[in-house]
C-alpha cells in the first residue's frame, strides 16, 4: 500500500499541476515569447525545429516550463502540444493508448514542418514523451523526418510503477486502468503487446540519432535501465549520475534540472557544445 501511495501521489501532483497552469494560459498557446511561435523560422545555426514532447499526466506547457524558453533563448524554434488527452482532457495528456498518441504526434510534426519549411525536426521529450517517439519513428515514418531525439527520465521497456504494474497483473485490473482513461498505463505494463512491438528488434533504427538521459534516483521509470537503449553507432547512453554526481533529481524533478538541461542543448547542437558544468541539484526524490 505504501508504494501505491507513493505512485498516487506523483500522479496527483502532476494533475494539480497542471490544473493551476493551465488556469493561466491558453491550452494552446505557451506563456514564453517564441515558444509555438508560427511565424518563427529555423537559423543557419540551429535547422531543425524542436518539437517538445511532455510525460504521462503532464501537459504540453507545465513540463517544458523550465525547458522551452532554455531552447528558444538558444535560437531554437520550439513547438509543444498536448497529446493523448482523455478524461482529464488537456488538464492531463498522454493517457491514451501510445500507438494513438504516436498517430498524433506524426500529425503535429508535419504541422511543424509545413510550418517552418523543414524537412526533418529535432524532438525532444520527457518519459513517455521518449516511447511515444521512438513508435511514431519505428513504425510510422518518423525517421525520415526527425533528425534527433533527445530523451530523459526515457522508458523504452516498461516500468512497475512503484509496483502497481505487479498488483494490476495480480489482482487482473489491467482493464480497468483501460476503463479509468489511461490506456498507456496498461501499455507500460510489461509484458504489453506494445512493449513487445515497440522491443521487436532495436528500438533505435538506422538514421535519426538517439540520446537517452536517465536518473539513477528514479522511482516512476522503475527499473531506470527500462530508459537505456541497445549500443548503436546513433544512439548515447548517458546515465546523470556519471556526469555529475552531485545531481539526485528523481523522475519529475530532470524537467527542470540544469544539468539535463545542459545535456540536451549539447546533444541538439555536438559542434557547439560548451563544456559541461556540474550543478549540485535535487528535487528530494521526486
Amino acid at each position: 500500500m505504501a508504494k501505491l501511495r507513493t505512485f498516487l501521489t506523483v500522479l496527483l501532483l502532476s494533475v494539480l499541476a497542471s490544473t493551476t497552469l493551465t488556469t493561466t494560459a491558453s491550452a494552446e498557446t505557451a506563456p514564453s515569447s517564441g515558444w509555438n511561435d508560427w511565424s518563427c523560422r529555423p537559423s543557419n545555426a540551429h535547422p531543425e525545429p524542436v518539437v517538445l514532447v511532455h510525460g504521462m499526466g503532464a501537459n504540453h506547457w507545465d513540463n517544458f516550463l523550465t525547458l522551452a524558453p532554455t531552447l528558444r533563448a538558444n535560437g531554437y524554434c520550439v513547438y509543444s502540444q498536448t497529446y493523448g488527452k482523455t478524461l482529464l482532457g488537456g488538464l492531463a495528456g498522454g493517457l491514451a493508448p501510445m500507438a494513438d498518441s504516436a498517430a498524433e504526434l506524426s500529425t503535429f510534426v508535419d504541422r511543424v514542418r509545413a510550418a517552418t519549411g523543414t524537412s526533418k525536426v529535432d524532438i525532444v521529450g520527457h518519459s513517455e514523451g521518449t516511447t511515444v517517439p521512438a513508435y511514431y519513428m519505428k513504425y510510422l515514418g518518423g525517421a525520415a523526418k526527425v533528425d534527433d531525439l533527445v530523451g530523459f527520465g526515457s522508458n523504452f521497456k516498461g516500468t512497475t510503477l512503484n509496483g502497481l504494474a505487479t498488483l494490476a497483473e495480480a489482482l487482473k485490473l489491467q482493464g480497468l486502468l483501460t476503463g479509468a482513461g489511461c490506456g498507456a498505463c496498461t501499455d507500460y505494463l510489461p509484458g504489453s503487446a506494445f512493449l513487445a512491438e515497440l522491443n521487436d528488434g532495436p528500438v533505435a533504427v538506422p538514421g535519426p540519432t538517439y540520446t537517452s538521459i536517465v536518473t539513477r534516483y528514479d522511482t516512476v521509470v522503475t527499473p531506470y535501465t527500462s530508459g537505456l537503449l541497445a549500443p548503436a553507432p546513433n544512439v548515447t547512453n548517458i546515465v546523470l549520475q556519471d556526469r555529475c554526481g552531485l545531481d539526485f533529481a528523481g523522475h519529475l524533478g530532470l524537467a527542470i534540472d540544469p544539468n539535463v538541461a545542459q545535456l540536451v542543448l549539447n546533444r541538439l547542437d555536438p559542434e557547439g557544445a560548451k563544456p559541461f558544468r556540474c550543478r549540485p541539484f535535487t528535487t528530494l526524490g521526486i
